[in-house]
């Protein structure tokens, strides 16, 4: 039996940038079992996050080890806290603060690589 935490992420492969950014996290060890889903190939996983797709395809979704959603700059800090590597980076872009600095700076980000993505056609 395993009991390693699980972490469920949601992301855009379409997006180039987003999966450039997936691939390499895809690399990096991890205290959990991660499962990847790609919703830009099966489109009906954005439900299971009870959002619709293209708010999936425009910021990172992650449940996390405790089965909670976290949406956009709190997904990297769920990813990077669970990452032996990374886990510095939860802990100080995590602290008040500087975590909602995190989520104005990525919130800003995704709005423009969205509109970035659909110009160019990538879905």
């Amino acid at each position: 039996m395993n009991d390693k935490p699980r972490l469920k992420v949601y992301y855009n492969s379409a997006c180039p940038v987003c999966k450039a950014g997936i691939e390499g996290q895809k690399t990096k060890e991890s205290r959990c079992d991660i499962q990847w889903n790609d919703v830009h190939r099966h489109h009906r996983l954005a439900a299971e996050v009870g959002a619709d797709l293209e708010r999936v395809r425009e910021r990172l979704h992650v449940v996390d080890e405790h089965g909670e959603l976290q949406v956009g700059f709190d997904a990297f800090l769920a990813l990077w806290r669970n990452s032996p590597a990374e886990r510095w980076k939860a802990r100080v872009f995590g602290l008040p603060g500087v975590r909602q600095l995190g989520r104005l700076g990525y919130n800003l980000f995704a709005a423009a690589l969205y509109k970035w993505n659909r110009a160019n056609r990538h879905w």
